[in-house]
């Protein structure tokens, strides 16, 4: 059960990770072909079915005229049977999205279900409700000396296309 548990910690530290960096191929291998998710924040409701579906709106978010930092951590994992497991996570995070001059942080607790296929745990639910969230407008952007997601993330169509 701990390498189990163990898996399940590696699996959503992944999950952030690759958000941060949009890393959507192997983001895709972290997810059951149709996953549930439903995130409630606090000017938003999200709620997708399967993979494909959440991953291609996920692709615009995480785009070159954006920054993320997200961080989930005091994982409480339950294993159930040898295929069926539960997590509850704490996530921090912060978004600044440039090309509409907004800033969001807050925090939020996730609610996962995960399922072992192969011999490899996968996200078949994953849920989450904002604890807090703040949003502001950006007046000034920051003076960034370093912005991964300018060069790794997707790139936003040019106007007119």
């Amino acid at each position: 059960q701990l390498m189990d548990i163990e898996a399940i910690k590696q699996l959503k530290h992944g999950y952030f990770r690759c958000l941060d960096t949009a890393n959507f191929e192997e983001l895709e291998s972290f997810f059951h072909e149709d996953v549930l998710v439903h995130f409630v924040g606090g000017t938003y409701e999200w709620k997708l079915q399967g993979r494909e579906e959440y991953l291609s709106s996920i692709k615009n978010s995480f785009h070159r005229e954006s920054i993320g930092h997200h961080n989930g951590h005091h994982p409480e994992i339950q294993i159930l049977s040898d295929h069926e497991a539960t997590g509850i996570w704490y996530l921090s995070d912060k978004m600044w999205v440039f090309n509409f001059d907004f800033f969001t942080t807050g925090t939020a607790i996730y609610w996962d279900r995960y399922i072992k296929e192969n011999g490899h745990w996968l996200i078949r639910e994953t849920r989450y409700e904002r604890i807090y969230e703040i949003n502001e407008a950006i007046e000034e952007r920051p003076s960034i000396s370093t912005h991964y997601l300018s060069r790794h993330g997707t790139p936003l169509p040019q106007s007119g296309d």
